[in-house]
């Protein structure tokens, strides 16, 4: 065959970033919605050298890949410095990203604009599942840190990665 018709479709691609310390299931409904919208989804594990994190990078990235590896299109990487930088590097010209609530919407329409103006990088926003509207990684974090379960708002790995971190059993 020749033409149209022959010519392989190239990949969409999207970026799903965050710290992701640790991933939560909020983390992973999106995460799992982006991966049935594009080929490739890229999860960008960010890296701040100026915070400690309760996980180390690697241990976030290891604990993604864990409880994204039945997606099968997903792959966890680490970055440092620009999104859009990230995005230039490998052809991805999507970022999805979840919305909790309006004033996630507030900072997050900036930072769309932003990356568009700087390269063209389109923002997907997903409404979070309502069951997650309340969940972060700071809040998850804290309530184990005080012995709350948090069992209903993590993957079991990643409930047994915090007891071990945090010296619960």
């Amino acid at each position: 065959m020749t033409g149209p018709e022959s010519e392989e479709l190239p990949l969409r691609r999207a970026v799903c970033p965050g710290s992701f310390d640790p991933v939560t299931n909020g983390h992973l409904d999106i995460i799992a919605r982006a991966s049935k919208l594009y080929d490739v989804v890229h999860v960008a594990v960010m890296i701040n050298k100026s915070k400690q994190g309760l996980f180390t990078v690697d241990e976030r990235m290891d604990l993604l890949r864990q409880t994204t590896e039945e997606y099968g299109n997903v792959q966890v990487e680490a970055f440092h410095g620009l999104l859009v930088d990230f995005c230039k590097q490998r052809d991805i010209p999507a970022i999805v990203k979840g919305l909790r609530a309006v004033s996630d919407f507030d900072y997050e329409l900036q930072m769309a604009q932003m990356n568009n103006g700087l390269s063209g990088v389109e923002t997907l926003f997903v409404p979070t599942n309502p069951t997650y509207s309340f969940l972060s990684s700071s809040l998850v974090k804290e309530v184990a840190a005080w012995g709350g379960d948090v069992s209903h708002l993590v993957p079991p790995l990643v409930l047994e990665a915090l007891a071990e971190r945090l010296g619960r059993k």
